[in-house]
C-alpha cells in the first residue's frame, strides 16, 4: 500500500516538473511555433505578411520578446501568400488550432488573433468563420496590423501604382497583385459578389452583407502609421490610396453596428523595421505594453 502510493505521488510529481519545463518554451510542430505562459491570461494567435514566415514574425514584432512572462501564450502560424481564403482553408486551419490546444492542453479563454499585412486578412476571415460557425474557440478580440483588407480598394490600388510608375519596387507588387486577383478571384467589376465573399471587408457593401459582419460584438484594432510624408515622396500615395484609410472606414462600420469595443491605432514615428529602415508598414508599430493591457483588461 504504501509503495503505490509512493509510486503515484512520483508519478504526480513528474507530471508536475514536466508541465514546469513547458512553460516558457517554444513548441515546433507543422504550421506552428508555440510559447505557452506559465501563469495564462490570454492566447495571442498571429499570422504572417504575405511572403513572410514563422521566423520573419518573430523578428519584426518586437513586442513578442518576452510576452509569455507577462501571462501571453502565443502560438506563431507559417500559413502565408494569403489576401483571402477559401472555405476549405478555414476549415484546415481551424482543424490545426484545435490539435494545437487540445494538445497541449491550453485553456481556449481570451483568445485573440491577429496578422500582419496580408496575415491580417487571414486573421480577419478566420475570425469570422470561428464566430460564424459557433467554434469552441471564439476569439475575444482581433488585431489588424496595416492590413488591405479591401480587395476591391487594393485591385484598384495597385492599378493607379502601376500607372502613377513612382517606384519601381510598388509596380512590380501591384503587377503582381492584379494578376493575382484577377486570377483567383477576377476583376471587381464583373466579380462583384466573388469580392463580397473572399474580401476580408468591402467599403462599397453595405456592412450586413460582407465578412466584417460578424465582429461587431468582439473587441476589434486596426493599426495602422499614415506617414503622408513618406508615401507621398517615395511612392506617391494620397491618405485615400492607403490601408490606412480602408481600416479608418472599417472601423467606423464597425462603430455604426454598435461594436462599443473596436478602436483605430494611428501611430506615428514607430514605423521602423528590424534592420532599422523607416517604413510605415512594419510589425512594429504595435506598442507591446499596451497590447498586453489590452488583452487582459
Amino acid at each position: 500500500m504504501r509503495k503505490s502510493f509512493f509510486l503515484i505521488v512520483l508519478a504526480f510529481v513528474l507530471m508536475l516538473f514536466a508541465a514546469q519545463n513547458l512553460w516558457g518554451q517554444t513548441i515546433k510542430g507543422r504550421h506552428y511555433e508555440l510559447t505557452i505562459a506559465q501563469d495564462q491570461k490570454a492566447v495571442l494567435i498571429l499570422f504572417p505578411c504575405f511572403p513572410c514566415t514563422i521566423e520573419h514574425t518573430k523578428t519584426e514584432a518586437g513586442f513578442l520578446k518576452g510576452i509569455e512572462k507577462k501571462g501571453i501564450t502565443t502560438i506563431l502560424l507559417d500559413y502565408n501568400q494569403k489576401l483571402f481564403l477559401t472555405e476549405s482553408e478555414k476549415q484546415e486551419y481551424t482543424k490545426t488550432l484545435h490539435k494545437i490546444f487540445k494538445r497541449n492542453e491550453i485553456s481556449t479563454d481570451h483568445i485573440y488573433i491577429g496578422g500582419f499585412s496580408g496575415g491580417g486578412n487571414v486573421a480577419l476571415l478566420l475570425a469570422t468563420f470561428l464566430i460564424k460557425n459557433h467554434d469552441p474557440i471564439q476569439p475575444k478580440g482581433l488585431l489588424i496590423v496595416d492590413s488591405p483588407i479591401d480587395l476591391e480598394k487594393l485591385y484598384d490600388n495597385a492599378r493607379k501604382d502601376v500607372a502613377k510608375n513612382a517606384d519601381p519596387e510598388a509596380v512590380e507588387e501591384a503587377k503582381f497583385l492584379t494578376e493575382l486577383l484577377e486570377k483567383e478571384i477576377g476583376k471587381p467589376d464583373i466579380n462583384r459578389e466573388k469580392y463580397k465573399t473572399f474580401s476580408p471587408y468591402l467599403m462599397s457593401a453595405p456592412a450586413d452583407e460582407g465578412n466584417i459582419q460578424y465582429l461587431k460584438n468582439i473587441k476589434t484594432r486596426f493599426y495602422c502609421e499614415p506617414d503622408l510624408k513618406w508615401q507621398l515622396e517615395k511612392k506617391n500615395r494620397t491618405y485615400e490610396e492607403l490601408n490606412a484609410y480602408v481600416l479608418e472606414k472599417a472601423n467606423q462600420t464597425l462603430l455604426k453596428a454598435g461594436n462599443k469595443h473596436t478602436e483605430l491605432i494611428q501611430t506615428q514615428d514607430r514605423g521602423i523595421r528590424a534592420n532599422g529602415t523607416k517604413h510605415p508598414h512594419s510589425w512594429n508599430i504595435v506598442d507591446g505594453s499596451e497590447l498586453v493591457k489590452w488583452m487582459v483588461e
